[in-house]
């Protein structure tokens, strides 16, 4: 039965988790900042639809990119070579969540509803969220926004305006990150796209070990 966490309650351990659906750890609580903070720096996320209880999540493997090994393939190689890039540091973080949340999907839906949208501008306010927008010649291409803990940017979620405009924002990212000391990225769940740049899957349980520091 999966555990319903009422305000004051702490979450479950993570190696709790369901194995179907994968990681599903608890649901309930809120997405006050103190609640949200406490879940990244546990390894734990919340991910639901709009019309769904808050569902808090901790998947057995963990989709992760390393800083220093994000890949570059030759045809991005060749198009870096081509515009002027400039990259921009929590300029409006509310457009680039706003940007995340309108992003086409199959099912037509969004998990960066209203709701998400406040809770992460809050943490934002109080600097534990960050977001980076880049800009091709001049133009806006693409943009990138997460959590920030003492040693993981737990990357929420990505847009693209203009081709590979994402990859140039996870780029920009991995080299602020490197500039600050922090060395993964935290990616959640398995992406091809983030595959083909550099991310694996690794055992939560070295995840967490990240996460802590060791």
């Amino acid at each position: 039965m999966l555990p319903y966490l009422y305000l004051h309650e702490d979450f479950p351990p993570t190696e709790q988790a369901l194995t179907a659906p994968d990681g599903l750890l608890c649901a309930g609580a809120d997405l006050s900042p103190e609640r949200l903070i406490q879940a990244y720096e546990s390894g734990i996320f919340p991910w639901y639809n709009e019309d769904e209880p808050i569902l808090w999540w901790s998947p057995s493997e963990r989709m992760v990119l390393f800083t220093d090994e994000i890949h570059i393939s030759k045809s991005f190689t060749k198009d870096i070579k081509k515009h002027k890039i400039s990259y921009f540091l929590n300029r409006n973080f509310k457009a680039v969540i706003e940007h995340c949340a309108h992003i086409a999907r199959k099912d037509k839906g969004t998990w960066i509803h209203p709701e998400m949208i406040d809770a992460y501008y809050e943490l934002f306010a109080r600097k534990r969220a960050f977001c980076l927008e880049v800009e091709l010649n001049g133009e806006a291409a693409g943009g990138i926004y997460g959590v920030i803990t003492d040693h993981v940017y737990c990357g929420e979620s990505m847009y693209s305006l203009k081709t590979n405009g994402s990859k140039y924002a996870l780029l920009g990212l991995c080299q602020h990150l490197q500039s600050i000391g922090i060395k993964l990225i935290d990616c959640q769940i398995h992406n091809p796209h983030l595959e083909s740049m550099g991310a694996k899957l690794i055992p939560r349980k070295q995840f967490l070990n990240h996460l802590s520091g060791l």
